[in-house]
């Protein structure tokens, strides 16, 4: 009696666990944020459960209302340590001197979107493209980074002068205060997507997109300090015209999620240690249409209310 109650509690723990990897009971889940071209519908959410397998919500959960296209791309977030969720994003081609920013506790209720004009102080400012976001644990402020063009500010190489970008930074502790614009990085390239990864204290990744004509492809540099100096760019890892990388730990390896435009997929690569990548885009799933967003982790409850959002 006793065997047979023994070999039944056996069985039901293997079928929970197998249950477990269909349906993951872990409380964590990862977000994508997303939108689909043209970028006039808003902003567009997926989810996931083990970081490899995405489904969209298939729902847009805010629309653009500012800037002078009224676009919503590359739209990045966070999630600050009182639980608000932080998104910044790409308002105009061109023409503004700013991007989109609003907060929200559930991402379902937001608050009224406003419009950050970063580069206000350029006169010469052509554009300000794919804002990205990141919490900086140590000095407990948040850092936004973008690409900018300032014709004939920097050597151009072979690059136009409308189109030869660097990465340009702020920080604030609240989005109501902030500091003065500045360069954060200049490869000696035009550069654009760039992404702040920390590994741990004072070791810090930055993967970004070479945006030279010749290249079109990502790139990593190395860092001490979340806002740089950022240092020995390396080759590139990825195929020709990639752009957009988010950047998600899962278990011991990083996943490098991009837009490989020009294969038309979107790609995944993985690596520990940001020196040696492999391709693992036949083993994830992106719904089509998915354009350049952000990965962040959620409690698994978050997607759940998502869900239940008509």
């Amino acid at each position: 009696m006793f065997k047979a109650k023994y070999i039944s509690s056996f069985r039901l723990a293997i079928i929970g666990l197998a249950l477990c990897g269909l349906t993951s009971c872990s409380k964590q889940a990862y977000l994508f944020t997303s939108f689909h071209e043209p970028g006039t519908e808003g902003l567009r959410l997926l989810y996931s459960y083990d970081a490899y397998h995405w489904t969209d919500l298939d729902k847009t959960f805010l629309k653009p209302a500012i800037g002078t296209q009224k676009v919503m791309r590359d739209p990045s977030i966070v999630q600050g340590p009182d639980g608000t969720f932080h998104l910044v994003w790409t308002c105009s081609w061109k023409g503004d001197k700013g991007f989109g920013y609003a907060s929200s506790k559930d991402l379902i209720n937001w608050t009224e979107q406003k419009f950050l004009p970063v580069m206000e102080s350029e006169a010469e400012t052509v554009n300000v493209w794919a804002p990205e976001i990141f919490y900086d644990d140590e000095q407990k402020e948040y850092i936004v980074i973008w690409a900018s063009t300032i014709p004939f500010r920097f050597a151009k190489g072979i690059e136009d002068e409308n189109n030869n970008h660097r990465m340009y930074a702020i920080t604030t502790k609240d989005f109501t205060n902030f500091s003065k614009p500045k360069l954060f990085l200049d490869p000696g390239f035009s550069v654009i997507d760039a992404v702040i990864v920390k590994r741990a204290v004072k070791d810090y990744v930055l993967v970004l997109k070479d945006n030279t004509r010749p290249n079109r492809n990502l790139k990593i540099a190395f860092g001490k300090d979340a806002l740089g100096p950022y240092e020995y760019v390396s080759e590139t890892f990825s195929p020709k015209l990639t752009e957009g990388p988010t950047v998600v730990k899962v278990k011991n390896d990083w996943l490098i999620y991009f837009d490989a435009y020009g294969q038309k997929i979107y790609s995944a690569y993985k690596t520990a240690d940001f020196k040696r990548f492999k391709e693992v885009t036949s083993q994830v799933s992106i719904p089509e249409r998915h354009k350049h967003g952000t990965i962040i982790k959620v409690k698994k409850k978050v997607i759940e209310g998502l869900k239940k959002y008509k």
